[in-house]
């Protein structure tokens, strides 16, 4: 394993109670035959990277218990019904003291964007201040690469839903795009509407 491959670990916010899908958690949904967790952590995996550190929250017991997460360092959030900011400051602040230099974050109930897409963002690694985001025709999306220089202002800052949004929204000038939409498809599994998505 080169340095450039442990600086980076993949970071999965997998708390979400699924509200709108009757209060199913959504890294259990099933696709292909397994639930979303596991896809989410085999494609980071697959897209170079060795650490992995997964956030649960909503029926984190049962995650646990019928997810393969092996490998994979899990971090509890007993505050995940604030929303993903809260997942997302639980995720970078396990990464303390770990030798991590970024973060590529991922979420678990976008299964359209895979490996392929996850390791163009992943390649825009510099150092850590890299800021690195995947966009679809232009528009900006997940996955996203978080230096390490920016993870106290992006915790923060990161309340509610809107994860980084406002911190990256300061510094667009510094974002790196990947233009990712013809490997990937940015859908989220919000609604029931959404489950067509699963097959």
């Amino acid at each position: 394993m080169t340095d450039n491959e442990d600086q980076v670990v993949g970071l999965l916010l997998a708390a979400g109670g699924g509200r709108r899908l009757g209060g199913r958690p959504k890294a259990l949904l099933h696709h292909r035959g397994r639930p979303l967790a596991e896809h989410a952590v085999a494609a980071l995996r697959a897209a170079g990277c060795a650490r992995v550190h997964v956030v649960l929250g909503a029926g984190a017991g049962d995650v646990r218990a019928r997810v393969a997460l092996d490998g994979c360092v899990l971090v509890d959030n007993p505050g995940w019904e604030q929303g993903m900011g809260s997942s997302l400051g639980a995720g970078l602040g396990s990464l303390a003291g770990t030798g991590a230099r970024a973060a590529l974050v991922s979420l678990v109930d976008q299964p359209g964007i895979g490996a392929e897409a996850m390791a163009r963002v992943r390649a825009g690694y510099r150092d850590e201040n890299s800021l690195v985001s995947a966009a679809y025709a232009g528009v900006r999306g997940h996955p996203v690469l978080l230096g390490a220089a920016h993870w106290a202002g992006i915790t923060a800052t990161a309340t509610g839903d809107r994860g980084a949004r406002a911190y990256l929204r300061e510094r667009e000038a510094e974002i790196a795009l990947v233009e990712c939409g013809d490997v990937a498809l940015p859908y989220d599994i919000d609604t029931e509407a959404d489950l067509r998505h699963l097959e």
